[in-house]
Formats: structure tokens, sequence, C-alpha cells
């Protein structure tokens, strides 16, 4: 047996909702071992409630639409490349000695994840994107930003996500990480649901402010900041 959490999409702040279930978890690192027990927890949480529509986003999904939108495999494209959710993500950390590691951008979203340097330059302090900078709290924030950012972008993706209402990843361990793109994939469905999605994106503030009721005005934003 194990415990992992299932996402549900919420119409208010902070749009997600967090249930913890009890199912018979499957031992292994192959697809079926994954696959086993993610279908194990969906039909406890079912049995608890029926009404909400769930969806496994992983690359061990069994459905298309829950593969494509593992941070792994979304991507997000500019005018001069391509590079997954999790590849922005890693190189956009900020060490005591050294990053952000721009060059991740150009690895496969494995190789970035497991780079080195990751490991081995001190504490994180800060994230750097695009020469916008990011603070570390909200814990969640700058993955949950980044992650709703690019699936908005992705809009095929965006009009089928909203079919569903809770979400999981059978990767996901809260004892071991903090970020989860079933959580960022359950707040983008509420956000889209009540028309708030367009209006939270305007601007890091605003993400904040909406999804994470943090109201602050400029100069406090200004303070979150890190001097990179």
């Amino acid at each position: 047996m194990a415990i992992r959490p299932v996402y549900i999409s919420e119409l208010l702040s902070p749009y997600v909702n967090e249930c913890e279930v009890d199912f018979d978890y499957f031992p292994g690192f192959s697809v079926a071992q994954k696959q086993r027990s993610f279908r194990s927890l969906h039909e406890r949480f079912s049995e608890k409630y029926p009404q909400y529509k769930v969806l496994e986003i992983s690359s061990k999904s069994n459905i298309e639409l829950g593969v494509l939108l593992s941070a792994f495999n979304l991507m997000i494209t500019t005018k001069n490349r391509s590079f997954s959710v999790e590849n922005a993500f890693q190189s956009s950390k900020v060490f005591e000695r050294g990053g952000p590691y721009i060059d991740l951008l150009d690895k496969t979203s494995k190789t970035a994840k497991r780079d080195e340097r990751l490991k081995n330059s001190g504490r994180l302090i800060a994230f750097k994107y695009f020469n916008n900078q990011y603070p570390l709290e909200p814990k969640d924030y700058f993955y949950n930003w980044l992650y709703i950012n690019a699936l908005k972008l992705n809009t095929e993706l965006a009009k089928e996500i909203v079919e569903y209402e809770a979400f999981t990843d059978i990767e996901f361990n809260p004892q071991r990480s903090i970020n989860c793109q079933a959580r960022s994939a359950a707040i983008f469905v509420g956000l889209s649901k009540t028309n708030m999605l367009d209006k939270a994106l305007r601007s890091q503030r605003d993400f904040l402010s909406i999804v994470y009721r943090e109201r602050i005005d400029d100069k406090d934003y200004e303070q979150l900041k890190f001097d990179l």
C-alpha cells in the first residue's frame, strides 16, 4: 500500500484541492508496473469521488494526452528553438556557485534533470528565465507559472485537458519533491473554467495575486526578487 495525492481542479483560489488516497502500489520501474499503480490509485479515488474524470499526467500514462502533458514532453517554442518545460525549469536554476545553466535548454529532458551541476553548485537561491527573475517563494510558484504558460501556448492540449477534473502523477512523491505537473494541470483547468487564465498570466504579480492570494504592490514585488 502507498499514499499519493490526487489533484482536483477547483473554481476558487488556489484553484486546486489535494486529496490523499491509499492504493496498491506495484514496485518496479517498468511502464507496466507504473500503469498498474496509477490504475489502482484511480480506482480507489473514483470509489470516493465518481463524479471526477481523472487523468494520469506522466510519460507512463496510458492516454496520449497524459504523455504529451508530461513536463518532459510539453514544449515551449520560441523564434529560435523548442525545449520542454523540464528543460526550461532546470536551466533556470540559480545557485550560490553557478547558474543559470542555459545550455541545458539544448539537452534532452532526462539529461537536463540529471546534470551534475544542479547537485554541485550549492544552495538554490532563485530562478532566472529569459532575463526575468523569480523568487523561491511560494515554493511551487515558478514551476506552476512556467507549466501553465507553456500549456496555454499548446492550444490543442489546452482544449483537451479541460475535459478532466482530477489529475495524478505516479512518479511524484511529495516526501521527496515539491513541484508536480498534475497540480499545475489542475490549476490550469480551474483558471480556464473560471475565465481567469489570461488575467492570471498577464504578469508574475497577477499570478501570485490570483492563484496564491498574495496581494503585493510593485515595491513589495521588487523586494521578492534577487539581484543576480
